[in-house]
């Protein structure tokens, strides 16, 4: 191969990493939020992102003023998602923690679940110690998911002591 032949491709190269860095930048969705535990000045930290600003689903990270962090998965639930792919909303549920206050908070619900919950984001955060939190959040502007902003609340499965949650529009 000569010079020329090397150059070009060199060219090319940079050109495409050079896009997808672009692209990658243009699409890739992150936020912030802020909170405490109700009842409480004892303030929560909340960090998320997303492939893209629509897709839905992210990772959001919760971090207690006392340096205890959850970290967990969020999905966007609308009219068509498919309760077989939420999963990691039911870990560490079961027995011996109440489900009781967040109605059809099991995998087997299917329809009602969907039905309940759409228009909401949901996330289960799971600590180092193995405790989980679990999330619900109302957006302002659903269809751009979390940059739309939102408020809500979660739930420590330990305590049951509840954390009020709010995330401003992203611009």
């Amino acid at each position: 191969m000569d010079a020329m032949n090397k150059q070009i491709i060199g060219v090319i190269a940079g050109a495409t990493l050079g896009a997808m860095a672009l692209l990658a930048c243009q699409t890739e969705s992150a936020g912030t939020g802020s909170g405490n535990v109700r009842g409480t000045s004892k303030p929560v930290a909340f960090t998320w992102q997303s492939a893209d600003s629509t897709s839905g689903s992210g990772d959001i990270t919760a971090t207690f003023g006392s340096g205890r962090v959850f970290k967990g998965e969020y999905f966007q639930i609308t009219s068509d998602t498919r309760v077989e792919h939420l999963g990691p909303l039911w870990d560490g549920w079961g027995r011996p923690y109440p489900r009781n206050a967040w109605r059809y908070w099991e995998p087997d619900s299917g329809r009602e679940f969907v039905k309940t919950y759409s228009g909401h984001v949901l996330a289960n955060l799971h600590s180092d110690d193995g405790d989980h939190m679990r999330c619900r959040f109302t957006l302002i502007s659903p269809q751009r998911g979390m940059a739309g902003g939102g408020e809500g609340h979660c739930q420590l499965s330990e305590t049951g002591k509840e954390i009020n949650a709010e995330f401003p529009r992203q611009t």
